[in-house]
């Protein structure tokens, strides 16, 4: 058996019983959102996926309903710390105060669930990148032109290397190392070890 089929087949599996698992949260999570700040209460964003074919990523909705608009705003200092922060911002104001809990939890990823059976994403994988981030990133750091190239290779994932390995504190371009040394390593046993990883980086966020 191929590593793609036995990749494809845990990604099922393991999604399938999640959906299952966390039934509750699909009733209680929209509620919880829309109490706090109305609708909608998912979010989609567009990602680049495998090949470099952009996808729809699906959320549990985190932030302020024009969350882009208000980061992408002419002569926005915000933008400007944002880029600086390697696209991310310690305190993050546009984040509701329900959506710090789902982020702390990782609750507010569980819709990308639906992204896994659809075949656009793998539980274990790279991050979904933004395009815009990858062309200025590649632009700011040369060196990562050739780990972009790999991690397109595969398709993004729910989980993978650097989100159990400190996430958020991790550099751009050790980032894209360690996505695509996992991108070209194409081990089913690596995906599991991260997949077993993943609940205590979890917990470990809160």
């Amino acid at each position: 058996m191929t590593y793609e089929i036995e990749k494809r087949i845990l990604d099922i599996v393991v999604a399938l019983l999640l959906l299952v698992a966390f039934l509750p949260f699909w009733l209680i999570v929209p509620l919880l959102i829309f109490f706090d700040s109305g609708w909608p209460v998912f979010f989609t964003h567009t990602r680049v996926g495998q090949g470099g074919k952009p996808i729809k990523l699906y959320k549990f909705r985190s932030m302020v309903k024009d969350a882009d608009e208000l980061l992408h705003k002419k002569d926005n200092k915000l933008l400007k710390e944002f880029k600086k922060g390697d696209w991310k911002l310690e305190n993050d104001p546009r984040i509701t105060r329900l959506g710090k809990v789902l982020r702390a939890l990782t609750i507010d990823e569980f819709p990308q669930l639906i992204n896994v059976l659809e075949g656009e994403m793998s539980m274990i994988g790279p991050r979904a990148y933004v395009e815009r981030e990858l062309k200025e990133q590649s632009l700011r750091y040369p060196e990562t032109k050739a780990y972009i190239r790999d991690i397109l290779t595969v398709k993004p994932g729910i989980t993978g290397p650097w989100q159990v390995s400190g996430r958020n504190d991790i550099p751009f371009v050790k980032r894209a190392q360690m996505d695509a040394q996992y991108a070209r390593q194409r081990d089913i046993w690596a995906d599991i070890s991260i997949l077993v990883r993943t609940p205590k980086a979890m917990i470990s966020r809160w």
